[in-house]
């Protein structure tokens, strides 16, 4: 049997929040956002970022909220910032074109957005023959594995507000990123620095969920409309909130992430101990080990894994995802192949 590492969401769900979800089964709760338990996760989600007056709404999944979020939030001719490698550029089907929104696109070799590759964008659109940039976008972490660091994410911040940017923050592993031991953010702090983001749950212990968190109070408005027309507000949105009590009542949420971070930790060091080289320097829940050709023929006979970027002829890239449930028999049985080459 192949064992996955394609991918944070290849088991279904944390335990305790399925058996939270058969006991209260058969309760009577209104619809769309107005159940208790939705309620009761709003109000921990307001406590653990330190704000009682940030909006919040679940949404399903991550291409989901970022379909959302981002129209909503931009007028027809206004444009979004990323990297080359954001997901929304390169994973989403064209989901924001789709909406009319262009993506304005700069190469990063971290995954990482800089003030001057976000300035760069600027001075190249300079009338109303062009689109006008207005959302910057990013990702913690990002898709490459790395990790914004406060003092990034404050300049960044600084200077999206100095020129009238929006700030956007995907978090569909926000977990992994916050408990990276290179992480010196707290989500409360992480939450006054952009305008809005959301907190991933598909990706750590949830079965499906993402909580959408504005800040902003010139976004909070109508929302809901954005929401209810994109398909995404739900009869039984309790799902969602009774998920999210259970991830956040007392910080399950952060020990998942802990534990998938603990083993690609594992995984890499060992890596790195046979003398293998990386595409990039990451400290969360996915790493990038660059390996011969003829040493990802035989890992992918018993490992599922994608090859991230071909370095050369004989060479790739693949990425390792570890989750909140990979069990360490798992990562001693790959360090174990790899030095043996089976």
């Amino acid at each position: 049997m192949i064992y996955n590492f394609k991918n944070d969401y290849t088991e279904g769900v944390h335990p305790r929040i399925l058996d939270a979800l058969k006991q209260t089964n058969l309760e009577q709760h209104e619809g769309y956002g107005e159940d208790r338990y939705s309620r009761e996760a709003i109000s921990l989600l307001r406590h653990k970022i330190k704000n009682p007056s940030a909006d919040i709404h679940f949404v399903s999944g991550g291409t989901h909220t970022n379909a959302i979020v981002i129209p909503s939030v931009l007028k027809p001719y206004e444009s979004v910032i990323s990297t080359f490698t954001g997901h929304i550029n390169t994973h989403e089907a064209g989901a924001i074109e789709h909406a009319g929104h262009k993506i304005n696109v700069v190469e990063s070799s971290d995954g990482k957005l800089s003030c001057k590759s976000i300035q760069s964008v600027l001075d190249a659109h300079t009338d109303e023959h062009m689109v006008k940039p207005k959302l910057v976008y990013i990702s913690n972490a990002t898709e490459t594995g790395t990790l914004y660091r406060k003092n990034e994410l404050e300049t960044l911040s600084r200077f999206c507000r100095s020129k009238g940017l929006l700030l956007y923050l995907d978090g569909a592993r926000i977990g992994s990123a916050l408990c990276s031991q290179d992480n010196d953010l707290t989500l409360a702090q992480l939450s006054q620095l952009v305008d809005v983001f959301y907190i991933g749950g598909t990706k750590n212990g949830a079965m499906l969920g993402e909580a959408v968190i504005i800040i902003n109070d010139s976004l909070k408005k109508d929302f809901r409309f954005h929401l209810k027309q994109k398909g995404a507000l739900l009869a039984k949105s309790r799902i969602f909130g009774l998920q999210f009590v259970e991830l956040f009542k007392d910080d399950l949420f952060f020990r998942l992430a802990e534990h998938a971070n603990a083993m690609a930790l594992k995984l890499s060091r060992s890596i790195e101990k046979m003398g293998f080289q990386f595409l990039n320097k990451s400290a969360t829940n996915q790493i990038f080990p660059i390996f011969k050709q003829d040493v990802i023929n035989r890992l992918s006979k018993k490992y599922g894994f994608y090859v991230w970027e071909n370095m050369d002829d004989q060479h790739a890239a693949i990425r390792l995802v570890t989750s909140w449930a990979t069990k360490e028999k798992a990562i001693d049985s790959f360090i174990g192949d790899l030095e043996t080459g089976f």
